[in-house]
């Protein structure tokens, strides 16, 4: 086969779809963005409303639910209409979550005169979380399957990952926006975050109703996977139910721990750097605060990101400075997507995913140990570790299904709802513990990713993404 043909972009009848991978890869960094929000807004909640950890992990909950309720409806829509219909249905959804975000402000407003009560307040937000949350999954469950046939399947984990590198850059705005709008406060000092939570969501909002017309206006191919189990002509002796295919049923099982274990390190980071880290000395806080002050433009970025303790004699990071430097962390999530795009285009996905899982296994385990500043360190690479993880698990599962990759990456989103349960009881974990001793939820998590990693040859009777399977077994 010729090398123009073995191009990223160029599908193996000749044509060059990489325009529309461009496009496409627009939705990564729109869910990266949203997510990231998402991350830093457990801490607002627990200091506005006074809920433990364990209670604020309502929010991953809200969100994950959204997935899990809309997952099997996006595969039937795609399945039924295309990949270009259920983006479109899913742009138009992530919109009016973003805008429910403005009557979701006026029933906070009602708490705080005392005309509702505050769980009123929090239900509000949730139910404008959830619905975003919803818009997302018929986005990632037509978005992560159709990266991988924009191209010659050679490369398909690789496209995946590239487009889930736009997710990183999502995740490290959406921090900076959320700690400069939920951790906002006025000269007083008094906390302003809930009356200017829904700025970032409503512009969010606009932002999708003019891709979503983009979209409307573009034609999309629509170019199935390989059928390399021979699900879709037929053939006697051949099972064409996709959950008799262990390598699809275990990548569900995969990726229902693994975001488990991404949802709640994300979301307990800011908890994790504000309570965790050894204090850090006194004089970092008069520089800090000097820096701030001839910064300019990111002089409010800034300012606020440290805060005198045990009477000035040392420093701690305040929930500001730990939502910023939650995008430092992303950097490393990003760092992890582009390098290993590039891994991936000369090591087979399995073994980098089981490589990735056994290291996050032992960076999760030093977090438990709580080792001070090498401990914080390692909390960052996980975020890198944890990068090729979701993509490449999908693309593992949906391996050589054929049509019925629509319907199986259905399943594959649906289980994102582990972001919404495994949380809990890492918030449990630590209420009862500390935020350290929560890391074991992960850590138990990323065991599992890292031998399905491993195992999917024999799991899928393949050697690789690009070699058939030994149909002896199935």
């Amino acid at each position: 086969m010729s090398g123009n043909r073995e191009r990223l972009f160029v599908t193996e009848d000749g044509r060059n779809v990489a325009f529309i991978f461009a496009l496409v890869s627009s939705l990564f960094l729109l869910w990266g963005f949203l997510n990231g929000m998402i991350d830093v807004m457990d801490k607002h909640f627990q200091d506005e409303l006074g809920l433990t950890k364990a209670q604020s992990a309502w929010v991953q909950f809200a969100h994950y639910l959204g997935y899990f309720l809309m997952a099997l409806p996006a595969g039937i829509v795609a399945s039924k209409h295309g990949y270009k219909a259920g983006i479109i249905a899913g742009l138009v959804l992530v919109a009016i979550g973003g805008f429910w975000f403005l009557p979701a402000t006026e029933v906070h407003f009602m708490a705080k005169a005392g005309k509702v009560g505050p769980n009123v307040a929090f239900v509000a937000f949730l139910i404008g979380v959830c619905t975003i949350a919803g818009g997302l999954t018929f986005l990632e469950t037509v978005a992560n399957p159709y990266t991988t046939v924009l191209g010659h399947r050679r490369f398909a984990a690789t496209r995946i990952n590239l487009a889930q590198s736009m997710n990183g850059f999502g995740w490290i705005f959406g921090p900076m926006v959320g700690s400069v709008y939920f951790y906002s406060k006025d000269a007083a000092g008094r906390s302003t975050g809930s009356e200017t939570l829904y700025i970032p969501y409503v512009t969010s909002a606009v932002g999708v109703l003019v891709l979503a017309f983009m979209f409307y206006l573009v034609k999309m191919p629509d170019i199935p996977t390989a059928d390399e189990y021979h699900m879709d002509n037929g053939t006697p002796g051949v099972s064409h139910s996709i959950w008799s295919h262990p390598h699809f049923t275990l990548a569900v099982l995969a990726q229902f721990l693994y975001v488990a274990a991404q949802a709640g390190i994300f979301s307990f980071f800011i908890n994790y750097m504000v309570e965790e880290p050894p204090n850090m000395p006194a004089s970092w806080y008069p520089a800090m605060e000097r820096l701030a002050a001839n910064a300019g433009i990111l002089g409010e970025w800034l300012r606020g990101w440290l805060v005198p303790v045990e009477g000035g004699a040392f420093c701690r990071l305040t929930e500001k400075g730990a939502s910023n430097l939650a995008s430092v962390a992303f950097l490393f999530f990003l760092a992890g997507r582009f390098s290993g795009a590039a891994i991936l285009r000369r090591f087979t996905a399995h073994r980098v995913l089981g490589f990735y899982g056994t290291m996050n296994v032992l960076a999760t385990f030093l977090v438990f140990l709580k080792l001070g500043w090498f401990s914080v360190a390692c909390v960052f690479l996980s975020y890198f570790f944890m990068s090729i993880m979701f993509p490449t698990i999908f693309a593992l599962g949906i391996h050589g299904l054929g049509a019925r990759a629509k319907k199986a990456s259905s399943f594959i989103v649906m289980a994102i709802m582990g972001g919404a349960l495994l949380p809990k009881l890492m918030g449990y974990v630590a209420d009862i513990s500390n935020m350290s001793r929560g890391f074991i939820v992960p850590m138990f998590c990323f065991l599992f990713v890292a031998y399905y990693g491993f195992q999917w040859p024999r799991f899928s009777k393949a050697e690789s993404l690009t070699a058939a399977p030994s149909m002896k077994g199935h």
